[in-house]
């Protein structure tokens, strides 16, 4: 499934069918701390099976990479390192919870008696945290023997494990901190077929190439900007825990050049904690609308004063752009605002319309269904999820039609002028800059050193 899923991913970030985004971010420390041997895949041509990893060495002082706290890391299932207590270690065994699963369906496939897991759930707090479980989850059961259970263990987050030991009547409960480590990567590439080819050259996760994308997602279009040629550089954290590589973390500086354009982001967390992706000058890459609100996405028709209709055969004004893209992608707002239409209406569908401020009206059109809690009089924010890609309505396949209207009058999504974030300035901007000049060097010889080869 992930592998067929990928596929699609990369074919409709290639020329033609075009890519989009995903976000994050976190923020970046001032100490400094020596970056030695960096492993830099190289890029690969289109038919090339895969990337070969090169070394390069940047004796380069940067900043470390932020800290974050365990309330905002997703908890991770259990691994091949189960905490082994006790003087028996036998009979351990790893549990997926499966979909509509409970914890007492879990006993009862094991074997234990459901008295046992009350017992359980009414002396401990972290155990009664089960009851919540999700498919996916894991729990490790020791059972030494049958419809005996001496241990269970469980990750309340990446940074703490659960272990709870049962001896008779006893009940004890360890909890066991594991600290997460963050280092620095480095990844670069040219586009030569796709951004997910040129990802994988670069030795980029998939989610990496998409919060790369994301980065970029208000100067660019990557659903239809993007060109062969193109190139990127990246650096971006990989989270280690007891020295085992555990994912992509987020990216602290990139430079993406664009049909010959040159941007730059570089990340930066302010002092009241809010983090935000900001030009070399200071100035904020976040702008009042996202281009392109649906993901994954291609331009199947564009904003004309005469287009013929493909159901209804007359030529008409086509005042907005259509994105093609599977049922049931999520459709994101463009800005924050206020809902002021949810429902249906002739031709389009399932259709939202949304208010920013006094000028400014966004509608999304042809849905199949909407996003949880969208009503009238609703606060949205940017790129939260208001609905999904259909074809309700007049409409050939699943796409999202879409409009951009200032005082009522339609403007073309793809060229209409987007409002700017606000710089930074004062002791924010110096601190920005601090760490800005030496990401800014890194970039540079990293673009270089790939260039070369």
């Amino acid at each position: 499934m992930q592998q067929k899923l990928r596929k699609r991913l990369v074919a409709l970030f290639a020329f033609g069918v075009r890519d989009r985004r995903t976000t994050l971010g976190v923020g970046t420390a001032l100490a400094i701390a020596l970056v030695g041997m960096v492993i830099l895949p190289g890029f690969a041509s289109v038919n090339a099976p895969a990337p070969v990893a090169t070394q390069l060495t940047l004796p380069l002082d940067l900043p470390p990479p932020a800290e974050t706290s365990a309330a905002d890391e997703s908890v991770s299932a259990l691994e091949s390192d189960l905490y082994l207590a006790g003087d028996s270690d036998a009979g351990w065994q790893v549990v997926t919870v499966r979909r509509n699963e409970t914890l007492g369906n879990i006993f009862s496939r094991l074997g234990l008696s459901a008295t046992l897991m009350h017992k359980l759930l009414e002396a401990n707090e972290h155990v009664r945290g089960l009851t919540q479980i999700h498919p996916g989850d894991q729990i490790a059961f020791r059972i030494p023997s049958d419809g005996v259970l001496t241990g269970l263990q469980f990750d309340r987050s990446e940074t703490q494990r659960i272990l709870i030991e049962v001896d008779g009547d006893a009940i004890n409960e360890r909890i066991i901190d594991r600290p997460l480590e963050r280092r620095l990567q480095y990844g670069s590439a040219v586009i030569t077929h796709s951004l997910f080819g040129a990802g994988d050259a670069a030795g980029l996760s998939d989610l990496t190439v998409m919060k790369l994308a994301e980065v970029f997602n208000f100067d660019i279009d990557f659903a239809q900007d993007l060109r062969k040629g193109d190139s990127f550089s990246v650096i971006y954290e990989a989270v280690y825990r007891d020295g085992v590589r555990l994912r992509d973390g987020d990216i602290v500086a990139a430079v993406f050049v664009n049909q010959g354009k040159r941007y730059e982001a570089y990340r930066h967390v302010d002092a009241g904690g809010r983090s935000d992706y900001y030009a070399a000058d200071g100035r904020s890459l976040r702008k009042a609308f996202i281009r392109t609100p649906v993901e994954f996405s291609r331009i199947s028709s564009r904003f004309s004063t005469a287009r013929k209709h493909p159901i209804l055969g007359r030529v008409r004004a086509h005042k907005g752009v259509d994105y093609a893209a599977p049922t049931g992608t999520p459709i994101r707002a463009a800005g924050s605002g206020t809902v002021t239409f949810v429902g249906n209406r002739s031709g389009w569908g399932k259709t939202i319309e949304i208010q920013h401020g006094k000028t400014i009206t966004t509608l999304y059109a042809h849905m199949s269904r909407f996003g949880k809690g969208m009503a009238r009089g609703t606060k949205v924010q940017q790129g939260e999820v208001i609905g999904y890609v259909g074809m309700t309505g007049l409409a050939t396949g699943p796409h999202l039609h879409y409009e951009f209207r200032v005082n009522g009058v339609h403007r073309d999504p793809l060229s209409v002028d987007l409002p700017k974030g606000d710089p930074l300035s004062g002791s924010e901007l110096a601190a920005f800059q601090k760490a800005r000049a030496g990401y800014q060097i890194a970039l540079a010889t990293v673009s270089e050193q790939v260039a070369q080869r």
